[in-house]
C-alpha cells in the first residue's frame, strides 16, 4: 500500500505543477485492481479536466458513474466534459438522470444554469442559478465573470 500512496502523491504532485502526462503516466503504473478504484478514477477525471482532454475524462465520468451509481460526482464531471464538447443538452441529460442527491448540490444547480443558458432556456437558467446560490452563496461571485452566463445579464 505504500507504493500506491506514493504514486497517488505523485500523481497529484505532478497535476499541480501542470504536468498532466506525467500524473496520469503515475497513475497508469498502479495495478489494474487499484487502477480502477473510484478515488482512483475520480483523480483521473480531474487530471483529464485539467488537461482539457474532455472525451477521455467523460469516458472515465461514465465509468465512474457506473461504479458508483449513488454518488453525484460522476455526474456532474461527465455533464461538464459534454457541455465543453458542445454537447449541453446531453449535459443537461446527463444532470438530470443522476441520484436524487444532486438536488441538494449547489454545483448541479449552477452547472444546470449553464447548460439551460447555452440551451436558449434563460427562465429555466435563472431559477437554478438562484437556487445554486441559495444553497452556497460563492455561487453568485462565480456567475458574475462566468461567460456561460451572459445571457442572463447579471
Amino acid at each position: 500500500m505504500e507504493d500506491f500512496e506514493k504514486i497517488i502523491q505523485a500523481a497529484q504532485g505532478y497535476t499541480e505543477l501542470g504536468m498532466h502526462d506525467d500524473a496520469l503516466t503515475e497513475l497508469d503504473s498502479l495495478v489494474a485492481a487499484v487502477r480502477n478504484r473510484p478515488d482512483v478514477l475520480e483523480l483521473r477525471i480531474l487530471i483529464l479536466m485539467h488537461a482539457k482532454k474532455w472525451d477521455e475524462a467523460l469516458a472515465s465520468s461514465r465509468e465512474l458513474c457506473k461504479l458508483r451509481p449513488e454518488a453525484t460526482i460522476g455526474y456532474i464531471h461527465a455533464a461538464f466534459c459534454l457541455h465543453e464538447l458542445k454537447r449541453s443538452g446531453e449535459a443537461k441529460s446527463v444532470l438530470l438522470s443522476g441520484p436524487a442527491e444532486l438536488l441538494d448540490e449547489p454545483t448541479y444547480h449552477y452547472n444546470l444554469a449553464c447548460y439551460e443558458c447555452a440551451l436558449g432556456n434563460l427562465e429555466s437558467a435563472q431559477a437554478h442559478l438562484e437556487t445554486s446560490i441559495s444553497l452556497d452563496k460563492k455561487f453568485r461571485v462565480f456567475a458574475k465573470t462566468d461567460p456561460d452566463l451572459k445571457a442572463l445579464k447579471l
